[in-house]
């Protein structure tokens, strides 16, 4: 039974880790299109020139409102990736669960055999 638990707890470790990283490479580096790519990608739907609010009180104000939205986009972000690794984990505790019965049913099936060819000698 402890095997099949820390087999369970392994591959659900190993699942939620999977689902956190990327399949790019990781010793190639940073090109100038990739970069200039992203951030041509991130201003296609802006259509006007972003103007002064007066009552922001100017750059201070734009900064903060700025770090305040890019704080709300990670944070949005880190939940989608915590809710996919929680689903991640949900998967395979029930895959492990389901090999963890098919096993018990053979070892059952097995001790089941041996009585039966006990009692029959």
């Amino acid at each position: 039974m402890k095997k099949i638990v820390s087999v369970a707890f392994a591959s659900t470790a190993a699942l939620a880790l999977s689902a956190c990283g990327t399949a790019e490479d990781a010793s190639a580096d940073a090109e100038a299109e990739n970069v200039e790519m992203t951030a041509e990608e991130g201003v296609e739907g802006v259509e006007e020139a972003p103007t002064e609010d007066a009552m922001a009180g100017g750059e201070a104000a734009a900064e903060e409102a700025t770090t305040e939205e890019a704080s709300e986009a990670v944070a949005e972000e880190a939940e989608s990736a915590a809710s996919e690794a929680e689903s991640a984990a949900a998967d395979a505790l029930a895959a492990a669960e389901g090999a963890a019965k098919e096993e018990g049913a053979k070892m059952v099936d097995k001790a089941v055999d041996a009585a039966k060819k006990e009692l029959t000698n």
